[in-house]
């Protein structure tokens, strides 16, 4: 049997297509449709007619490639430009009502579980072909810089016993932080990492207290800056050397480094940022680098729980030091639903002083 998950993000649509025969999907095609909804984007978030236009044209594109690749409908998804503009509701109407297909979106923490889901089968720690152990579980950190938000999770099992989705995307702070210049000057580059350190604060604490046996990078971000500082693993030390480099160069000469996309270049430092800000609070050496993320969660979730995984109650943010966390509760203590359903908006992205 084969399925498929669709992937709206800011730069572009991701179509995954896997076998599904066994625990673990075996993914046969990948299929990117580029959107670049980021320049398209109002200064308060708000998706227009040219948006919706290459969204509704992207969603329509995929699912016919599902259909000629033997797959049904894929479980299709959008992350934060979507859910957090202030106009969401009315861009998931449009698509369906053009397309057919239920866009969805993901509570921040929902989609912190799913990557750590990803990450802690990838790594293999506990798992076996019968399903999870419990052995070899040590605690483990999830670490996903995306565009619109950041997701941690820590836990020990096969679920997190902690997620935050913090607003601390790369794409808004290079909107809001670092727009006096290009490159950006460094009081608007001093003024962003005291603003990441605030966010980060409460967070970093808890998770030192938990001292993870490793930490590990699943998006672009990190796999981009890993490789502009040459290695398979992301050590703080370079990462800082790396960070600065950006800073002092263009956006056009970002684009010129190894790893670094033109399509990413400009909001490439503050990615450095968050990820150099979170290593450092965390009291992490290095990052481990992880292929596996949000879109292998959705399918090991729809392979072993069915199509119909999403419908399950989904963790409810509370506060931490004003970041938004969740942690597990206890055996005894009920969790409150918080349904995914096409058109939820996201929480508020904070706004700069």
């Amino acid at each position: 049997m084969r399925i498929a998950v669709l992937d709206v993000g800011a730069n572009a649509a991701c179509l995954v297509v896997a076998e599904a025969e066994g625990r673990v999907p075996a993914v046969v095609g990948t299929v990117k449709y580029p959107l670049r909804l980021g320049k398209l984007a109002g200064p308060d978030g708000w998706l227009g007619e040219a948006a919706v236009e290459r969204v509704a044209g992207a969603v329509g594109a995929a699912l016919g490639e599902a259909a000629r690749r033997g797959v049904g409908e894929p479980f299709a998804f959008a992350t934060a430009i979507v859910r957090d503009a202030p106009n969401a509701a009315s861009v998931l109407d449009e698509v369906h009502r053009r397309t057919g297909v239920s866009l969805h979106t993901l509570p921040g923490e929902a989609e912190g579980a799913l990557t750590f889901l990803a990450v802690r089968r990838w790594m293999g720690e506990g798992w076996t072909g019968e399903g999870w152990t419990g052995g070899g579980g040590g605690p483990l950190l999830s670490l996903d810089i995306g565009g619109g938000t950041f997701e941690v999770a820590l836990g020990r099992g096969e679920a997190p016993d902690l997620v935050a989705s913090l607003p601390l995307g790369a794409r808004p702070l290079t909107r809001r932080w670092l727009a006096d210049g290009d490159p950006p000057s460094a009081g608007a580059v001093r003024e962003l990492r005291r603003h990441v350190a605030d966010v980060l604060r409460g967070l970093s604490g808890r998770v030192r207290a938990e001292a993870p046996l490793r930490a590990v990078g699943t998006s672009r971000t990190f796999h981009q800056l890993a490789r502009l500082c040459g290695g398979r693993q992301l050590a703080l030390a370079d990462l800082r050397s790396a960070t600065r480099r950006l800073a002092a160069l263009s956006s056009a000469e970002r684009a010129a480094l190894p790893g670094i996309s033109a399509a990413r270049a400009r909001q490439s430092l503050a990615g450095a940022i968050v990820a150099e800000s979170a290593m450092r609070a965390m009291g992490l050496a290095a990052v481990t680098l992880c292929p596996w993320a949000i879109r292998e969660g959705i399918l090991l979730r729809h392979i072993e729980d069915g199509p119909g995984w999403w419908r399950h109650p989904w963790p409810t943010a509370v506060t931490v030091n004003g970041s938004g966390a969740w942690r597990a509760p206890a055996p005894s203590e009920p969790r409150r639903p918080r349904p995914l359903r096409p058109g939820g908006a996201g929480s508020a992205t904070r706004q700069p002083p």
